[in-house]
């Protein structure tokens, strides 16, 4: 039995898994603050790419078209 109090003393004396730990903790802090969130991310998403769509649908650019030459960077 004393041998069991030992190694349980000396696991949780061990920090070899700290970091382990650590990446954990923050990933489910990250992945809380997503779902608190989640909402409001999604509103911002959709109006950014919107906001591209809207952007890229007004462009006056012509495409390239390499066959015929008039390709300009």
């Amino acid at each position: 039995m004393n041998n069991v109090w030992t190694m349980l003393k000396k696991l949780w004396q061990d920090e070899d898994g700290l970091g382990t730990l650590e990446i954990l903790l923050i990933v489910a802090v990250l992945v809380a603050i997503a779902i608190i969130f989640r909402k409001w991310i999604v509103h911002w998403f959709n109006q950014l790419i919107g906001t591209a769509n809207t952007d890229l649908n007004g462009s006056t650019v012509t495409p390239c078209d390499p066959s015929s030459g008039s390709c300009t960077p």
